[in-house]
């Protein structure tokens, strides 16, 4: 590529120098004069221009060994040019390559940039997930020892609250009892006293002996009817409050109830938290096996890379050669040249 400013002039310059200096005024000499700048292809068409104008100015023909330079610099402009084509067709093929290779891999290391953050949520919602269903099979488990003994304590008050009943009928049938005993009795008491009435004047002293063995029959009756009245007053009260310890035991039943039904959603609840956790496994191995996908296409990207860096590589190292197949052509020319002007100065 020819430098900014570079004319025929600075060609010129160059060209004078190294004639001065002894040396051939080659295209790659040219260049180094100039400091390694500008295009080679430039240099020689300006340095063909100069020896057009020189000759045109001399008017003298052109010698076979001039003719033969003029060919194998012609050949090596374009030898050149066609390498330099090649290699800045091969550069742009390898910086387009390298570009979307590039891209790619940015695009590569994305994706595995948000799999691995999809994949550390997963593992917090999923150690979030564990310690709730730890917190959860805890809670289970105290809520069905509580169960347990609840049970145990509602069977104890099941089997009180039967012996209780059992009790009761009980005093209600003694109860029951002392009233038909009673009626019986006022019923033979009310007999007695009309067949006394029937008998009236003929059995006044037996009247009034069975009058008296009556009342004090009927005393001891009244008596045991007073005792029969205490006793159904205890039960009574014992029964009420049998009633109110009922109560309350079917309310705790009723507790008990709520709480199994409360332990029966957690376990429900226990069960949808043991499937969302089996699902979350499953999406875990899923990133994973992206992840893994991806660091795969990552090392067939770093390796279509290499390639491509060996590719570009080989080219430098193919243009160098034809550089130096150039600089050993040159020197041949140079002295073949030399070799056939020293005889016509002869």
């Amino acid at each position: 590529m020819a430098r900014g400013g570079l004319y025929k002039s600075d060609i010129q310059k160059a060209r004078d120098t190294l004639r001065a200096q002894g040396k051939h005024p080659s295209v790659d000499a040219v260049r180094v004069a100039l400091g390694n700048t500008g295009s080679k292809t430039t240099i020689h068409r300006y340095l063909k221009e100069l020896e057009e104008e020189e000759g045109q100015g001399l008017g003298a023909k052109v010698a076979v060994s001039d003719a033969l330079q003029d060919l194998v610099g012609r050949l090596s402009g374009r030898l050149h040019e066609e390498a330099e084509a090649v290699v800045v067709e091969a550069r742009q093929r390898f910086e387009v390559q390298l570009q979307e290779r590039s891209q790619a891999l940015e695009r590569a290391q994305q994706e595995a940039a948000a799999l691995g953050a999809q994949l550390q949520r997963v593992e917090t919602a999923l150690h979030e997930e564990k310690t709730v269903h730890a917190a959860t099979q805890q809670a289970l488990a105290e809520r069905v020892t509580e169960v347990a003994q609840l049970s145990e304590r509602i069977a104890g008050l099941t089997t009180r609250l039967t012996e209780h009943e059992a009790h009761a009928q009980s005093l209600e049938q003694k109860h029951q009892h002392a009233r038909e005993a009673l009626e019986h009795y006022r019923t033979s008491v009310k007999e007695q006293r009309e067949q006394e009435q029937r008998r009236h004047e003929h059995q006044v002293q037996e009247l009034q002996v069975a009058l008296r063995q009556a009342n004090e029959a009927l005393t001891a009756k009244n008596h045991e009817l007073v005792q029969l009245n205490r006793d159904n007053g205890q039960w009574l009260e014992r029964h009420t409050r049998l009633e109110r310890e009922l109560a309350q035991m079917r309310q705790a039943a009723d507790e008990q109830r709520k709480e199994l039904d409360a332990l029966r959603l957690t376990a429900a609840e226990h069960q949808a938290l043991q499937t969302r956790w089996a699902q979350d496994t499953q999406t875990l191995e899923a990133a994973r096996v992206e992840l893994a996908s991806a660091r795969a296409d990552l090392t067939k990207e770093r390796e279509r890379r290499e390639q491509a860096e060996a590719e570009a590589l080989r080219a430098d190292v193919r243009m160098t050669t034809l550089e130096q197949l150039l600089a050993q052509l040159r020197p041949d020319r140079a002295d073949g040249t030399s070799a056939q002007k020293n005889p016509a100065t002869k």
